[in-house]
C-alpha cells in the first residue's frame, strides 16, 4: 500500500487473491478495503481511556466500475453522520480517475462488555467534525 500524506486517503494495488474468474474484483474485497481505509483513518483518533468498541451495524455498496488485477485502488474516507451513538462512512472507490464503488458504512458505540450501544464520546465526536461532508 503506498504511503499517502492524507489520513482520510489509502491506495491499494488490488492482488491477484481478490479476482474473481470473471477477472474482476469480487465483491467481499470491496468490503475488505473499505474497511482498511477506514481503520487507517480510525488510527488517527484522540487517545481515549475506557473507550467504548465500534461495531459494524450497516455495509452497503454501490458499483460503479469494475476493478482489476493490478488496477492501483484509491480508497478515500468521508465521514457523512455522527449521531448520539454512531458514525456514518462513505468511502469512495477510485481507480485511473474513474469511480468505481461507494461504499456505506455505519459504526456503533457500545460499551466492551454488555455490548450495549452507548454514546459516542465527546473528543472522538469533535475530532470527527473536522472531516464532515
Amino acid at each position: 500500500m503506498k504511503d499517502i500524506e492524507r489520513i482520510e486517503v489509502m491506495e491499494a494495488r488490488i492482488p491477484s487473491r481478490d479476482i474473481g474468474m470473471d477477472g474482476r474484483m469480487q465483491t467481499p474485497a470491496y468490503f475488505y478495503y473499505a474497511e482498511a481505509a477506514l481503520a487507517h483513518f480510525w488510527r488517527y483518533r484522540p487517545p481515549l481511556e475506557d473507550e467504548p468498541a465500534f461495531e459494524v451495524k450497516k455495509a452497503e455498496c454501490v458499483y460503479h466500475d469494475s476493478l482489476y488485477l493490478d488496477d492501483v485502488a484509491r480508497f478515500t474516507v468521508r465521514i457523512n453522520k455522527i449521531g448520539v451513538k454512531s458514525v456514518g462512512a462513505n468511502v469512495a472507490v477510485e481507480a485511473a480517475d474513474r469511480l468505481c464503488a461507494e461504499i456505506e458504512l455505519i459504526w456503533t458505540s457500545v460499551d466492551r462488555e454488555s455490548r450495549e450501544a452507548v454514546p459516542l464520546p465527546e473528543d472522538i465526536r469533535d475530532w470527527l467534525y473536522q472531516f464532515l461532508d
